[in-house]
């Protein structure tokens, strides 16, 4: 049988002269940066339900339910922030089809006739989709408060912050500082053109979208140490190799395994993004991003970055200068 394999079409001894880019890959890195800090400042993130609070219905219609047709009745009801999800029903024997779980976003306040905007949204809401997709049943019905939202946005924030301060413990324990710190300044490059991507797309930023960005981080988190490792181990190989030289092979090493990873991974997430549905668009489209921008980073970003805070192979291996291997 004839190989089709893709290795077969990758160089088996590439030679990309990536530290010389690093230059032009720095100025594009800072101008993204502050790209992504003006977009977040000036437009912000289009907060979920989950951030801003609003009232969550789950919906059962006793049939396998239509999600697409739900969200376009929010739509024409005039939500467009309505978040529309299937849901596992409960652990009834026979039942076969999903629940739909409908977030209304928090409405403000009104004196008309008494009641408050929010249940009059509600109100709308259900006979709107009565009208257009048939008779239900109200499952469960909640609130998110302003204060419930408040807290999910710090604790959001806080994962985030933990998961990068772990990240710099842990790689500054394994390597050196300068290994430890330029993997975090890489993983707040990752994380901060997502938000600045979000920000410039206006696509809902939502839980799921967090537990994105920390996926996120641990994928170029992955890609930075196997570079890591492959330096490390040519800075005991290569004893007096100049160090951008060293690091440029040590990419270029890694570069087949690279280009295998991210390939397969973002056929999988193109799966999920074009087939998964609108549920997981976000989350989908948000890894996606993450792909390429974490295997961006640990390339032009996290190798660099120990050029620039001075590494150096005879105080940070412990390994005398010798002649070379």
């Amino acid at each position: 049988m004839k190989d089709i394999s893709l290795v077969r079409f990758l160089p088996v001894e590439p030679k990309v002269p990536f530290i010389n880019l690093r230059t032009i890959a720095g100025a594009l890195s800072v101008l993204a940066i502050i790209a992504s800090i003006f977009l977040f400042a000036t437009r912000g993130l289009n907060y979920g339900i989950d951030f801003t609070g609003g009232t969550v219905i789950e919906l059962d219609f006793g049939e396998a339910p239509d999600p697409d047709g739900i969200r376009d009745t929010m739509v024409d009801l005039g939500y467009t922030g309505a978040t529309v999800q299937n849901i596992a029903p409960p652990s009834t024997e026979g039942v076969d089809y999903e629940f739909v779980r409908v977030g209304i976003p928090l409405q403000p306040e009104t004196e008309e006739t008494g009641a408050t905007a929010q249940q009059d949204a509600l109100n709308e809401v259900k006979a709107g989709l009565a009208e257009s997709v048939g008779e239900f049943s109200v499952y469960n019905q909640g609130v998110v408060g302003s204060k419930v939202s408040g807290e999910l946005r710090t604790k959001g924030a806080l994962a985030v912050g933990l998961a990068l301060f772990m990240v710099l413990a842990y790689i500054w324990f394994r390597f050196e500082w300068q290994f430890g710190l330029g993997a975090v300044l890489a993983l707040f490059h990752d994380v901060i053109l997502t938000i600045g991507v979000f920000s410039l797309t206006q696509i809902e930023f939502n839980l799921s979208i967090i537990a994105a960005i920390l996926t996120i981080v641990g994928y170029s988190l992955n890609d930075t140490v196997i570079v890591y490792d492959r330096i490390r181990e040519n800075l005991r190989k290569y004893k007096k190799m100049p160090l951008p030289e060293l690091l440029n092979l040590s990419i270029n090493d890694t570069l087949s395994r690279t280009i295998l990873t991210s390939m397969t991974t973002l056929l999988a997430l193109s799966a999920l993004y074009f087939l998964g549905g609108a549920g997981l668009r976000g989350f989908s489209f948000a890894m996606i991003w993450g792909v390429f921008v974490g295997t961006y980073s640990s390339i032009f970003v996290a190798s660099p970055l120990l050029l620039i805070l001075k590494f150096k192979r005879g105080v940070n291996t412990g390994n005398p200068e010798p002649a070379d291997a």
